[in-house]
């Protein structure tokens, strides 16, 4: 049984939910792993200090700044971080190095970014030969030292050519690179059974037959939400709050003349996001790539405060043909119309987008892991013997 670590933190809840899903197929799969979650910022802070300190989580802290739409000037921001982690890159690469010495993982996996130099540094001296990969959960890097590092001893999985460009760029060659048909998303998102959209627009209180707009700003929800609901006062909504409960609140006391539904959080995303037709907010890499599998045309927004590592997307969506991007609350109205009167050239485009990177990921991790039994077997052991012992299921 091998033993596979995937490193995440929870600051944007997408590089977790990127490693729950791929445990969660794995699991499905019944492959012969075991698999780990590892928060990356409590192996770097076991004791909490920094939380005894200021009294709450750093990731808490940037959670509750996508809450409040408080993002400009993140891009300088990302700097003095990318700093301080040069910094404390000695200390952190100790405590990785004794991190992975006492749990002796068969290969790690990385799904976060900004720390992805100390933790291939750490795991090539502390457990040479072991496989470390990154999943880019981002649809491209933002340059330097955000996703891709340069260097040894690493696979780098791209949800995008743009990030096998940027890698190829930067100094990666192609035998450590592999392109995935896009981002990660939840097994959920798969294998949906026909629903009655009728009868469940109706339960919800909304007009069966009338085109409908989901709003989502992610698993904590916006602020913007409100503009955007004030903004379209005649397009039927259905707004997902998440887990910003006084979000949901707000929106159940607003007066809109046309039909609305407010919903907070809930696993079922998939099953709630194609109750509508077309789908509006930040162009974070998760939720546009989980409405476009979905056939949900997207429009999104990008501005100055548009995150720097979403801008690309936002830049994806209009490549792809997939939906409209404005720069302002103040054009949400007019493209939110042109959206409705095109909608069928929008949704034919989003049919030609076929995502199975959720399954491809495990099969990349299936292969590195037999290569490294095959580099690490003793002498008279055959290459047939080590891939029996590797065998797994075809993808579903």
């Amino acid at each position: 049984m091998k033993t596979i670590d995937f490193v995440y933190f929870n600051a944007g809840g997408g590089h977790r939910a990127a490693a729950l899903a791929l445990q969660a197929v794995i699991a499905q799969q019944q492959r012969p792993w075991t698999v780990r979650l590892v928060d990356l910022s409590r192996v770097l802070d076991p004791q909490s200090s920094f939380k005894r300190v200021m009294g709450f989580d750093p990731e808490d802290f940037y959670n509750q700044r996508l809450q409040r739409g408080w993002t400009i000037g993140l891009a300088q921001e990302l700097k003095l971080l990318q700093g301080g982690i040069r910094l404390g890159h000695a200390s952190m690469l100790r405590v990785l190095q004794r991190h992975w010495a006492g749990t002796e993982p068969d290969l790690v996996v990385s799904l976060v970014p900004n720390f992805n130099r100390v933790l291939r540094e750490s795991v090539a001296s502390a457990l040479p030969g072991v496989p470390f990969v990154t999943v880019m959960t981002d649809m491209a890097d933002h340059p330097p030292h955000f996703w891709i590092e340069p260097g040894p001893s690493q696979t780098l999985v791209c949800g995008t050519p743009r990030a096998m460009e940027q890698a190829r760029q930067a100094g990666l060659d192609d035998a450590q690179l592999v392109l995935t048909s896009g981002m990660v998303l939840r097994p959920s998102f798969y294998g949906l059974l026909p629903i009655d959209l009728a009868s469940r627009r109706l339960a919800l209180g909304l007009d069966p037959l009338r085109p409908t707009a989901v709003v989502m700003f992610g698993g904590q929800g916006s602020k913007q939400m409100l503009d955007i609901a004030r903004a379209l006062d005649g397009v039927q909504l259905l707004l997902m709050c998440g887990r910003n409960q006084r979000l949901a609140a707000q929106c159940r006391l607003l007066r809109r003349s046309a039909p609305q539904a407010v919903v907070g959080f809930t696993e079922a995303v998939a099953d709630v996001m194609r109750l509508a037709d077309f789908f509006i907010g930040k162009p974070g890499p998760g939720a546009v790539s989980e409405a476009v599998h979905l056939g949900l045309p997207v429009l999104t927004f990008k501005n100055a405060w548009t995150m720097p590592q979403e801008r690309y997307n936002a830049l994806w969506v209009q490549e792809q043909g997939v939906g409209l991007v404005v720069p302002s609350m103040a054009r949400v109205a007019g493209a939110a119309g042109e959206m409705m009167q095109r909608l069928p050239l929008f949704q034919a485009a989003t049919a030609g987008l076929d995502n199975r990177a959720v399954f491809e990921v495990p099969e990349v991790l299936a292969g590195l892991l037999l290569r490294s039994m095959i580099s690490s077997r003793p002498s008279g052991c055959s290459i047939s013997a080590v891939r029996l012992s590797t065998q797994s299921p075809s993808l579903q």
